[in-house]
């Protein structure tokens, strides 16, 4: 009977070994929830966007000429990937697999630090592209207290990379669990997945902005 239940387990992923579980993670629920709200709080701010944008079309013709588009389009493109790195780590988190299994240069056998390491380091390329986005029409101009159109972007855009840099902080928070724990756990894996729905929306908002602010001009 031990030997059967024992064959049974040896079939199920890691992070279940450890208190296995079937119902939703409460942490997991709660994370959608909150998101529900921050999801609010991104749609006032669209709200905000196009009615000031409704009452100085001049001055957003003006100001949106100054946009680098394929500079933040190729930004984009890294924090729109990275979404996918990300999703990776999670696979690799649900079947117990925290390192790699063979070179560093074989993708194919990497795990959850490895994906995680890699959505960390292109948040922070993106975070890096906005600033230097921001210091050049700083440069021409554009600033908060400037005119509407340069408090709307800022406003806007600033409170999506504060989302993504707290996005990286959680990244850094799990690898460090990873390297702490002694075994990886069904909790670990759950916390995971809560970070990559986390980034997972503040990838879908940026699109949003991407469109709003660079394509609809």
């Amino acid at each position: 009977m031990r030997t059967v239940a024992t064959t049974a387990t040896a079939f199920l992923p890691a992070s279940r070994l450890h208190g296995q579980h079937d119902r939703p993670s409460m942490v997991a629920v709660g994370t959608i929830i909150w998101l529900s709200s921050e999801l609010m709080f991104f749609a006032a701010l669209f709200a905000a966007y196009f009615t000031i944008r409704a009452a100085s079309p001049e001055m957003w013709a003006e100001n949106t000429e100054l946009l680098n588009v394929p500079f933040a389009s190729v930004n984009t493109t890294i924090l729109v990937l990275s979404s996918f790195t990300c999703q990776l780590g999670v696979f690799a988190a649900e079947r117990g697999q925290v390192a790699r299994t063979g070179g560093l240069f074989d993708v194919r056998g990497w795990g959850l630090r490895e994906w995680f390491i890699l959505t960390y380091v292109m948040g922070a390329v993106f975070i890096g592209g906005q600033a230097l986005e921001y210091a050049e029409l700083i440069h021409h101009g554009v600033t908060i207290p400037n005119d509407a159109y340069g408090s709307m972007f800022y406003l806007t855009t600033g409170f999506h990379g504060i989302h993504v840099t707290g996005g990286l902080f959680a990244f850094l928070f799990v690898l460090g669990r990873t390297y702490m724990a002694k075994r990886f756990t069904h909790e670990q894996a759950v916390s995971a997945i809560v970070v990559s729905y986390y980034w997972h929306f503040v990838d879908v908002v940026w699109i949003g902005l991407f469109a709003t602010i660079y394509l609809v001009q």
